[in-house]
């Protein structure tokens, strides 16, 4: 395989970081794609900055059940609550020192996806992103089992309403369809017969924390995924994650986060599955294998994936010594471009790809970059901050592919940098 080059250093880079900073990719250029994935899947320690104030969830109560003036007070402080939520995770992203374990988190928030607008706690949303910011780059199993007793979840897809006589079935569905199984690998019984088995698992709602309730929980023998029994919600976890769909629909997952929207390879999902499993679904593991295949390195697939706004917005700023924009811009401009942070438009989270770009958000894109690019009086330091390098190693540096519109003819690093963000092709990574 020899040693990477920089546009393959590039390329590995800005698919699993947060866009492509020039120091990050020089530091890999030169080693071999076994030494440079080692070290991109080993970060340093995780640095996650205080966290902004809000409110305990007891004083909310407190506050609604005075009178309809109370309730009225209490949604618009958690509308508040919620934006600084939505503010501190946009700067985290744009000053993080581990930018693969912060894509990871971002990518498992839109996996096991919750909202503040259903939700309406940002306390315990912060306390998700802090789970899934933990356990990003460990262990699938271990996710799994605390996503189920995550209380942002548990009220975000109804668990904590499930209970003996009067199951609901919210939970038990998306457990299987979203998260594990995906559609056509389970049945209709199957989701009746979990939602039973979590049956007494919610939320105190006085402190927000997890409880299980045993007078709540239905003991009935059930059937599910062809075995009899009375189950627990962890014993019917691990029912599914002993089935090699499970550790294949997230390989697929992988696929279309990291190498291509098209259909994948069924050979890599079902090798990648594999090796998922016999690590006993250690993401690294997965993680490695998909950056070590074929596909990932194939040139069908080099500048295929449409940037996200996080990746467009985040991944622009972090890569170029543009001027930082306002917190609360950075929030909007995300929101307005698809990608409101904490607030996933569906419980199927963001469908990315193609569908990030439409005739509103193309126009905001292209807003957002030549503001950035504009002349002016802070831009003009731009330059003097640009790598020290030549002309055609900042097209490589820039774009996944070959520029599509014509390259300024006047000399000038900074009216270059700006075409080529100017350029389709940019939008690609």
């Amino acid at each position: 395989m020899g040693r990477l080059s920089f546009s393959d250093t590039r390329h590995l880079v800005t698919r699993t970081a947060l866009g492509q900073e020039w120091g990050g990719v020089k530091a890999l250029e030169g080693k071999t794609r076994a030494e440079a994935i080692s070290i991109l899947l080993s970060p340093s320690a995780i640095k996650t900055p205080p966290a902004p104030r809000l409110t305990p969830w007891a004083n909310v109560n407190r506050m609604r059940m005075r009178n309809g003036a109370g309730k009225k007070q209490a949604r618009k402080m958690m509308m508040r609550e919620g934006e600084r939520l939505k503010r501190w995770w946009m700067l985290h992203l744009l000053q993080t020192d581990t930018p693969v374990n912060e894509h990871m988190t971002l990518f498992w928030h839109n996996h096991f996806t919750s909202s503040l607008e259903k939700v309406e706690q940002p306390n315990l949303m912060l306390n998700q992103n802090k789970l899934l910011r933990d356990n990003a780059m460990g262990n699938f199993r271990t996710l799994l089992h605390k996503v189920a007793r995550d209380p942002a979840m548990l009220i975000y897809l109804d668990g904590s309403e499930n209970v003996k006589g009067s199951p609901n079935e919210n939970f038990a569905r998306e457990l299987l369809e979203l998260f594990t199984l995906g559609r056509g690998h389970y049945t209709e019984n199957d989701i009746k017969a979990a939602a039973i088995a979590f049956t007494g698992w919610g939320v105190n709602r006085n402190n927000g924390t997890y409880v299980y309730d045993a007078r709540q929980h239905d003991t009935r023998p059930v059937t599910f995924m062809g075995r009899r029994g009375s189950f627990s919600g962890d014993q019917i976890i691990d029912i599914i994650l002993e089935k090699p769909r499970t550790a294949e629909y997230i390989a697929e997952k992988f696929w279309k986060e990291f190498v291509s929207d098209i259909q994948p390879d069924h050979r890599y999902i079902r090798n990648w599955g594999a090796a998922f499993r016999k690590s006993n679904y250690n993401i690294r593991t997965l993680f490695s294998e998909v950056l070590n295949s074929e596909p990932f390195w194939s040139p069908r697939y080099k500048g295929t994936l449409t940037k996200s706004p996080i990746d467009l917005l985040v991944g622009t700023l972090r890569a170029l010594p543009f001027p930082k924009l306002p917190d609360t811009e950075l929030v909007h401009i995300s929101q307005l471009l698809g990608q409101d942070l904490f607030d996933p438009p569906t419980v199927k989270g963001w469908a990315g790809g193609n569908d990030w770009i439409d005739t509103q958000t193309l126009l905001v894109r292209t807003s957002l970059l030549n503001k950035l690019t504009r002349h002016s009086q802070a831009s003009a330091k731009v330059q003097s901050y640009l790598p020290k390098t030549t002309g055609s190693e900042v097209v490589q540096w820039l774009l996944p592919l070959a520029p599509v519109l014509p390259l300024p003819t006047t000399p000038g690093k900074r009216r270059m940098v700006r075409a080529l963000i100017l350029d389709p092709v940019f939008q690609l990574k």
